[in-house]
């Protein structure tokens, strides 16, 4: 299914040309895939893309002679089998890359230091936010759906200024000059930055408008205050009074009054007032910080009915209270967005934690890096805080027209009817799993098991994994990495139940996983409380691996069995992200984990190359290079080439380039990259053969799965590793190998669904821009996520069943 030929020098279709007509007159139900593999057994070195280039155009020639091989074409490019080579104008597309393409050299080669061919990181991950946007404008997906992907876009972006602007900013400030890979200062990045998130707001302005409009057809209203009839404004005007008012701290700003601290994305009002009996008096303003969180909702509901009013609305059209006897001039609603990165120095740190925690409380102090103000904000004032927020009033300063801060929008998820949102999904168990036998019998007699989640349960393999490890005797020590977790979690249980049952527990947190850092000090804190050996990894490098290892004294011995997989040990997230996992007690795996996990502990580095895990930093990025060139090797060498990588980001320069080079030697290169890629598919002579897209869909797609042909001995990896600097260098990951077949073929399956996708998927242009594949005519369509889970319902239906059978045989025995 993924194996694709490529190698030896490809003569000119042309020779073909009537050879393929026969085909296609002869055979009515031939695809574009089933020429192609004709060819390539024969000219060797020839791409699937040439191919349909070549039949979309016999088609186009045949159409105009009127021969009939036009039907046989049209069938040639059925959408189940490839894709057509030019996507419908009419299909949405997002922005392309400002920067021109480069031209060959002289001698027809690509200068690959050239930054031209080399994608930004900020701003394809910009793009990839208006794929999102692209969700909550698709009228197929339900209507509190398109909701949800408004809110998350919203939330995208707050976390892009705290985290990429945030260090750019920092990265101006230290005077920094260095150019990125694609050719760009840090001032250049901001700018460019910018503009894009100004287009993609607006843009995202829109589609709330519409969305709005959509909602009131449901009789759901998200409305302004003055909108109301004045029965729910005086009822409004009371829930506010008794709930709200006592929370409200009004603040002056005027010389004895110094302009207060603004919290980091709080809500807050600019209010303009005077004295409407002192003619000599000057316009006062105050600050009013609008109480949302800690269980205040920023949505007031009205009873009975399901409209939804703004509290600063509510607020804004009752500030007679807080301010009785002053008139009123003028108020909008501003929120500011603070700088996320922190800067430490680990190595001269007596105590990591602590360290950590006093990191914490700056950040609530950091710099501005946005400043987002309601378009009605009087000009003068918006200066005026420009300037007290030390702002630069031209590029930090955003003005948007109706609602800020609409990731609020997704307290509005559970309101309306079931047809307003995707069908429940529910997980399955899987297969192996569906017996009360002990787990660790189950993989050691029936070998490694992989876990697909949010379509198989995590609740039933990995969490149940940990509560029989805790509680059974032969088990002596339990040991993982914990990047982040859930409130609600068992999984932090089931570790203090292990270390109260005497079991050796050690677990190793990380610390400064962004966001989550108070929370992971909490979880360490409780653990040590518990018995629970702590420590918090490698000075200088984050533990980003998702590992666990038990060890557990079997009938021939100890043995080691593992948890590896590329989600975090979340109950939330398995519900809601694309993960892989696996179970084994493979002896190498659990020796390197072993080594692995002492590293990580102690910092010793190991003493024995690991047998089959590929860690980083120091060994996943120079075996991914090597298994690259192989690939180059086997091509040039006129043998079957080809590499599939699925991730979140490409952005490592030198992959980037090594699979530049392996598509120029004939490797087909595809790449499915969720968000920031920096490759280029589709130049002729450099990346013709690559070719990449991204899915975005109901669940996040988090998986890593590495892929190469190796001349019919597949090799199949995952793990926690983008292919990203800060992975590969500065990160403790592992990548996993797949070897049963019966598992790489589970694994292939998912990756063709996706390359085939027509829901969700979205493939890149040379320029940047993305198009997303739309099915052809009225054939009615599922994406890669649908046909999963369609196929793992199958599959448990059908384990299921087969198991009634059993049990009615032995009953009529």
């Amino acid at each position: 299914m993924l194996n694709h030929p490529s190698g030896k020098r490809a003569k000119p279709l042309d020779e073909f040309r009537v050879e393929i007509l026969n085909w296609l007159e002869g055979d009515r139900n031939i695809t574009a895939r089933e020429i192609y593999r004709r060819l390539s057994e024969r000219i060797g070195d020839v791409s699937e893309r040439s191919v349909r280039r070549y039949v979309a155009e016999l088609k186009e020639s045949a159409s105009g002679n009127g021969s009939s091989a036009t039907t046989v074409a049209a069938s040639a490019t059925s959408p189940s089998e490839t894709f057509q080579e030019q996507p419908n104008p009419e299909w949405p597309s997002t922005p392309a890359d400002q920067t021109e393409l480069p031209s060959p050299l002289p001698d027809g080669n690509h200068d690959l230091s050239n930054p031209g061919y080399f994608l930004n990181r900020e701003l394809t991950w910009l793009n990839f936010n208006f794929r999102v946007l692209r969700e909550a404008e698709d009228p197929r997906n339900p209507l509190m759906e398109r909701v949800k992907f408004l809110a998350i876009v919203s939330s995208n972006l707050d976390e892009f200024f705290m985290k990429r602007i945030g260090g750019l900013k920092q990265q101006v400030g230290a005077g920094v000059r260095k150019l990125t890979v694609d050719g760009r200062t840090p001032e250049q990045q901001i700018h460019e930055c910018v503009d894009l998130v100004r287009l993609l707001e607006e843009r995202k302005r829109r589609v709330f408008k519409e969305i709005k409009l959509l909602l009131q057809q449901e009789d759901i209203y998200v409305c302004n205050f003055k909108e109301l009839e004045e029965p729910d404004k005086e009822y409004l005007r009371d829930y506010y009074f008794e709930n709200i008012y006592p929370l409200v701290t009004p603040q002056a700003t005027d010389p004895a009054h110094p302009f207060p601290f603004v919290s980091n994305l709080s809500l807050n009002l600019l209010v303009s007032l005077r004295y409407p009996d002192d003619e000599e008096s000057h316009d006062s303003l105050a600050r009013v910080k609008v109480p949302i969180g800690a269980g205040i909702p920023r949505f007031f509901k009205l009873p009975e009915r399901n409209v939804f009013v703004p509290m600063e609305g509510v607020i804004a059209n009752n500030l007679d209270l807080l301010f009785p006897g002053m008139e009123v001039n003028s108020c909008a609603t501003f929120r500011v967005t603070r700088n996320a990165n922190t800067e430490s120095d680990e190595d001269t740190a007596d105590d990591l934690l602590s360290l950590i925690e006093s990191e914490l409380r700056q950040r609530k102090f950091a710099p501005i890096v946005r400043l987002e103000v309601q378009n009605s904000m009087d000009p003068h004032h918006r200066g005026m805080l420009a300037a007290e927020l030390g702002l630069d009033e031209h590029d930090d300063v955003h003005e948007v027209e109706g609602m800020l801060g609409m990731r609020d929008l997704m307290e509005l998820m559970s309101v309306g009817g079931a047809s307003l949102r995707d069908k429940p999904h529910h997980s399955v168990d899987h297969p192996e799993l569906q017996t009360d036998r002990n787990i660790f019998h189950i993989i050691r007699d029936n070998g490694p098991i992989l876990l697909h989640h949010p379509y198989e349960a995590f609740a039933t393999s990995v969490e149940r994994f940990l509560r029989e490890a805790s509680r059974d005797p032969k088990v002596r020590a339990i040991k993982m990495c914990l990047y982040r977790t859930s409130s609600d979690t068992k999984v932090i249980n089931y570790l203090i139940d292990a270390a109260r049952n005497g079991k050796q527990v050690a677990v190793v947190v990380e610390l400064k996983a962004r966001f989550d850092e108070a929370a992971n000090i909490r979880w360490a804190n409780r653990m040590e409380e518990a018995g629970i050996h702590v420590t918090y990894g490698v000075v200088g490098l984050k533990t980003h691996c998702k590992v666990i290892l038990v060890v557990r004294q079997d009938y021939d011995g100890l043995k080691r069995y593992a948890h590896i997989g590329t989600g975090n040990y979340h109950a939330g997230t398995a519900r809601l992200y694309s993960d892989l996992g696996m179970l084994t007690c493979d002896r190498n795996i659990g020796k390197d984990l072993t080594e692995l996990l002492n590293y990580l502990t102690t910092g010793f580095k190991p003493k024995r190359n690991f047998a089959k895990l590929l860690p980083a930093p120091k060994v996943a990025k120079p075996a991914l290079l090597e298994k690259i060139q192989r690939e180059i090797e086997h091509a040039r060498a006129g043998q079957k080439a080809h590499i599939l990588f699925k991730m979140n980001a490409l952005e490592d320069s030198v992959i980037t380039r090594a699979l530049y080079k392996a598509s120029q030697a004939g490797v087909r290169v595809e790449l499915i990259i969720r968000d920031t890629c920096r490759l280029r598919p589709g130049i002729p002579g450099l990346s013709e053969n690559a070719r990449v897209i991204s899915v975005v869909g109901r669940f996040l797609e988090h998986t890593r799965i590495y892929h190469f042909h190796n001349n019919g001995k597949e090799e199949f990896y995952l793990g926690s590793a983008d292919c990203m600097s800060r992975n590969l260098n500065s990160r403790v990951e592992v990548l996993a190998p797949i070897e049963e077949p019966h598992l790489t073929r589970e694994v292939a399956l998912f990756l063709e669904a996706q390359l085939q996708d027509r829901r969700n998927a979205w493939e890149m242009r040379p320029d940047g821009s993305y198009f997303q594949w739309q099915p052809e005519g009225d054939q009615p369509a599922k994406g890669s996520q649908e046909l999963m889970i369609d196929f793992y319902g199958r599959r448990n239906r059908e384990v299921t069943r087969l198991k009634r059978r059993r049990t009615r045989g032995f009953k009529t025995r």
